[in-house]
């Protein structure tokens, strides 16, 4: 499995369809953080984000021959994150209604080549500090902020996801910068926000993988 970790996702993607289930383990370990990140931003609190993740993987495993590749892997199976978000959101008739403002400052304010998981300041109480301060921004403005700065996504991919104009994201992520910046940057990185703890990708990685055995 360690050098198959090293395909990329096409190459990953066309051995799962002629048969390699067992190379979705790569894609489930690979995006579990995104996907994590995408439903804290969304104000799912950890147990329900865990289950929007396994929907989102089972949902993505599912329709896998129906990715051409026009966009990465990565937009296409957040895009499937963000819309069981958005229905389980609808379902249970959720109230928080949040707006969205950004800047563009052609790479992410919180870039850094220091993406190690394993590296991540694991400080739970100053965590929820952002977390907290996160929620209290209106939803469009803390989805933009999530996609383009904490996940990492360009602009192009940000407005796509969040069906507005590339203008429009700036817009949002000047605004959602000038609500955060002050208090975020005082102390953390990106890759602190919304931590998907390596002790659950196990986990995740199980309940995913018995369920698309099961096809």
């Amino acid at each position: 499995m360690v050098q198959s970790e090293k395909l990329t996702e096409t190459e990953i993607i066309e051995r799962i369809l002629e048969g390699e289930k067992a190379l979705y383990e790569i894609i489930v370990r690979r995006f579990n953080p995104y996907l994590y990140k995408i439903g804290r931003s969304y104000n799912y609190d950890h147990d329900n984000t865990l289950d929007l993740m396994q929907e989102t993987f089972i949902d993505a495993y599912r329709n896998l021959a129906q990715f051409e590749g026009r966009s990465s892997f990565k937009t296409w199976i957040i895009r499937i994150m963000l819309s069981n978000c958005y229905h389980k959101k609808r379902k249970a008739s959720f109230l928080n209604e949040i707006t969205m403002d950004v800047n563009d400052n052609s790479k992410p304010m919180f870039a850094s080549s220091h993406n190690d998981t394993d590296q991540t300041v694991r400080n739970r109480e100053l965590g929820h500090i952002i977390e907290n301060a996160l929620v209290r921004i209106p939803l469009h403005y803390r989805l933009v902020f999530s996609l383009r700065e904490i996940n990492g996504l360009t602009v192009a991919e940000t407005a796509s996801l969040a069906g507005i104009s590339e203008a429009n994201v700036k817009v949002r992520l000047n605004r959602a910068k000038a609500l955060l910046r002050t208090e975020i940057e005082k102390t953390y990185s990106a890759s602190e926000l919304f931590e998907f703890n390596l002790i659950y990708c196990d986990a995740m990685v199980e309940n995913v993988m018995r369920e698309i055995n099961k096809d």
